[in-house]
């Protein structure tokens, strides 16, 4: 049954791809800038570029989390959104936010910007990831209360599922984990060890939750399975998420002046954090291999299970290559953390929001459920393209990582860092062909919804032959 007020996801679900887009090409400026140091410089400097690039990640994928909420949760409840205006609302709020950050990025000097937006109020700029002023914290902040409160009130007024649960849960995570962003200790340690507990607590602890809720309720709308066995595996997945997760943050207090127990706490727990994702994998194949019913939309299907196997592969396996301290001593701010990255942000993230969208984007364009057979090939094609692209970039950066790690830091006669960075060139430019082909990829995508829309929609009979 389709509801009115998920209409309001739509405009997200646009966001997130238009600002995706961006964020791959000052991906794609940040390569070339690696192997021709003074490349668009000084009107986009490394460190404005990387900020942008970095920021519209996590701004891009906020907007899949909420689109996808607001899309799932009145389903899932059974009844409309409390508010289909407030969301609205915090839609162009967030939107003009977040523009208005990113152009103070790009034409005032970062500490001009400082100066302009009254950071020495409150002072919680300058800070890896969370360079946002703080004008733009505290609008964050607004539209993440107003969002859990939006979708709380709504779960709490209609039908309560596991899903929507353990959505909630991550949600409420997200914005209170989000408030240490404020808390700006002047001691470096202190600085480091709380900022984590944003960045960290986020990506490896609550986004999980909203990742698992998100995969189980697609799986359960494409294969037709009992909603008590998808139940049952979501709740040992995010009880495995959460022991691993929260624990496994010591892994990041090895070399900042925390207690020397950490070294134990963080390997020891964060070696367990593969397991959340392996189950995610079986889980997934599980429940398509027990499917009742043959759904029309493959390319939704294909993403899911897609999701499944690069989170595993990004955050579980190259997670677990760097995650002991006496590794980690070597490879710590590496290019093999930069490998980690972007294949478990990419298998992790950008994924189960492209999975949501591929699944709810027919019908809130009037489908009954799935786009044209040429349409899905189109975007299958995307899949692979993407997926392929970001592998080989993960191996290039890997290679990087290796060799720079005993050019750096491990051989004899170490040399110099940007020596180095000479040596290890070759990795950069192959990564940025990758990355060209990334955004082929993502712009095949976009295409795909465009392409064959006033054809006939997939059948299952059409699609299984295609």
């Amino acid at each position: 049954m389709q509801y009115k007020s998920q209409a309001v996801a739509k405009p997200y679900f646009i966001a997130a791809i238009g600002l995706f887009v961006g964020q791959i090409l000052f991906g794609l400026i940040l390569g070339l800038q690696y192997v021709i140091g003074d490349f668009m410089f000084p009107e986009i400097p490394f460190n404005v570029a990387r900020m942008v690039h970095t920021n519209l990640l996590i701004v891009w994928l906020l907007f899949g989390f909420m689109g996808a909420a607001y899309y799932l949760v009145p389903e899932e409840a059974e009844r409309e959104l409390v508010s289909p205006g407030l969301a609205l609302l915090m839609f162009w709020v967030f939107l003009v936010a977040g523009a208005l950050t990113i152009l103070g990025y790009l034409l005032v000097p970062y500490s001009g910007l400082a100066e302009l937006t009254r950071n020495e109020l409150l002072p919680t700029m300058g800070r890896e990831f969370l360079e946002q002023p703080t004008i733009t914290k505290l609008g964050i902040v607004v539209v993440a209360l107003a969002f859990v409160f939006n979708i709380g009130l709504t779960i709490l007024k209609g039908r309560k599922t596991v899903v929507s649960l353990v959505l909630l849960i991550g949600l409420v995570g997200l914005a209170v984990f989000f408030l240490f962003s404020f808390y700006n200790p002047d001691n470096l340690v202190k600085d480091k060890y709380y900022w984590w507990w944003v960045v960290h607590l986020w990506v490896e602890g609550v986004w999980e939750l909203i990742l698992g809720s998100i995969l189980a309720f697609v799986l359960i709308k494409t294969t037709g399975v009992d909603r008590e066995v998808i139940e049952k595996w979501l709740y040992v997945i995010i009880a495995m998420t959460l022991i691993t997760g929260i624990i496994g943050t010591g892994h990041h207090f090895y070399w900042i002046g925390a207690p020397e127990y950490w070294q134990w706490w963080g390997s020891i727990f964060s070696a367990l954090e593969p397991i959340p994702f392996f189950m995610m994998t079986v889980f997934a194949f599980n429940m398509v291999n027990r499917r009742r019913r043959n759904h029309p939309n493959k390319a939704a299907i294909l993403w899911a299970l897609g999701t499944a196997v690069m989170a595993f592969l990004g955050a579980g396996v190259w997670g677990f290559l760097h995650t002991l301290s006496p590794v980690n001593y070597y490879t710590h701010g590496t290019q093999i953390t930069a490998a980690h990255g972007h294949m478990a942000f990419y298998g992790a993230y950008v994924m189960i929001v492209l999975t949501m969208i591929s699944y709810a984007m027919p019908m809130l364009r009037g489908r009954e459920a799935a786009n044209s057979n040429r349409s899905q090939v189109l975007e299958m094609w995307s899949f692979w393209l993407m997926t392929v692209s970001i592998v080989f970039i993960t191996l290039f950066l890997t290679g990087a990582g290796i060799l720079q790690v005993y050019l750096q830091r491990f051989s004899a006669d170490p040399l110099p860092f940007m020596v180095v960075q000479d040596k290890i060139a070759l990795f950069y430019w192959m990564r940025e062909v990758a990355g060209l082909v990334f955004l082929i990829g993502l712009l095949t995508y976009v295409a795909s919804f465009f392409v064959g829309s006033r054809e006939p929609e997939a059948t299952v009979a059409v699609a299984e032959k295609a």
